[in-house]
């Protein structure tokens, strides 16, 4: 039988939120949902310990799992644990913080193996950064990287040794002295073994955390390229004729047809924003009817637009455009449109891509270019 323990009794003072953390909104969900809807489909038995005053929010929550319960924590984290040890049934025990909500399947299932192979399975990650002891502000020593792993959630045990080591700890005085289960293990019972962890599976420890929503946008935009009797007359300037995409001059026979400079690139990318931001579409803020937007600079625009776009609290996570033009060649282009398009994104995640239409409607015959954006953005907020 596996009990999982899922930690929820603290208070969450760093990010600075009046209530507990974990029941703050994350994609739209309290946070402590999401692992404990992972942890459940492994266990036996939930129990999620909690304070007092978070009772009342907490019971609704898990009505729609009949296996969990909730169990009262003490004032310290392994006081919480201690409680949660003496109300688990299992032989093994999968303690897990609940302020670490992209818990994911493989993570529990090798915490799960782990434990039953060694006694003991820790989840942990090998530190990356050049660490330091330092007194006060100076550094007293550099221990090697190598031998250097920061440690997560979850941790699997099997109970006996565990709770027993946890009683001894507390007769001694020390459980304060620990900061996580391995800790009490390695004090009392023996080494703990470890299992590789993912950088996914942070911790909520500051407002910054949370991210309060993920929008997805598409857009789509059209031109024509200009009538024969236009063409004609490009042909008789041909080092003037030119396109504008994603804010790159790009020669052509040919001009394309717009109120505006013509950017269908980047109208395409303007109105996959909006839409993501629950905005009017390009046509509503920069209307063709006005005359203050002809030849305008769509670049320029696309800046306005970003503008409304920090406004409503959002920021771009990623940006895909496509353009399918049979002519002109695009290739040679692309790494400069991508270029502006960062700058003016503020995010270096970028793609451009250019293609043909095989010879087929409007677009293979020339007569125009289309393109197709997308856009991921994110929204943080902090609460107070």
């Amino acid at each position: 039988m596996i009990s999982a323990i899922l930690c929820a009794a603290g208070g969450g003072v760093r990010t600075g939120f009046s209530e507990n953390k974990v029941l703050r909104p994350l994609f739209g969900s309290p946070a402590l949902l999401y692992s404990l809807s992972a942890l459940y489909q492994y266990a036996d038995e939930l129990l999620v310990v909690c304070r007092k005053q978070d009772v009342p929010f907490l019971l609704p929550m898990l009505s729609p799992y009949p296996k969990a319960k909730l169990v009262e924590g003490g004032k310290t984290r392994g006081e919480s644990v201690y409680l949660g040890l003496k109300a688990a049934k299992g032989e093994l025990v999968l303690i897990h913080d609940a302020a670490r909500p992209y818990l994911s399947e493989t993570l529990i299932e090798a915490c799960i193996a782990c434990t039953k192979q060694y006694g003991s399975g820790v989840c942990a990650l090998p530190f990356t950064d050049t660490a330091a002891i330092c007194k006060g502000d100076e550094i007293v020593s550099n221990p090697p990287r190598s031998e250097l792993y920061t440690v997560q959630t979850p941790q699997g045990f099997y109970r006996a040794p565990l709770l027993e080591a946890y009683e001894s700890a507390r007769r001694e005085g020390k459980l304060d002295l620990f900061t996580d289960e391995s800790g009490v293990y390695g004090a009392y019972v023996g080494r703990a073994h470890i299992f590789e962890g993912t950088r996914e599976n942070r911790k909520l420890t500051y407002a910054d955390d949370f991210f309060c929503e993920e929008r997805v946008g598409f857009g789509t935009d059209t031109h024509a390229f200009a009538h024969a009797e236009e063409f004609d007359r490009g042909i008789a300037r041909l080092n003037l004729s030119y396109i504008k995409l994603c804010g790159t001059l790009i020669p052509s026979s040919r001009e394309l047809q717009a109120h505006s400079d013509g950017d269908v690139a980047v109208h395409a990318l303007m109105d996959a924003l909006l839409s993501a931001a629950s905005l009017d579409d390009i046509g509503h803020y920069f209307p063709d009817t006005d005359v203050a937007f002809r030849g305008a600079d769509s670049m320029q625009l696309l800046a306005q637009v970003m503008e409304k776009i920090r406004s409503r609290g959002f920021a771009v996570q990623n940006a895909g455009i496509s353009i399918l033009a049979e002519t002109p060649r695009l290739a040679p282009y692309i790494e400069q449109m991508k270029e502006n398009l960062r700058t003016a994104l503020q995010t270096p995640f970028v793609a451009v891509a250019a293609g043909t239409n095989e010879g087929l409607g409007y677009i293979g015959e020339g007569k125009g270019i289309t393109a197709y954006a997308v856009v991921l953005l994110r929204q943080r907020t902090v609460i107070k």
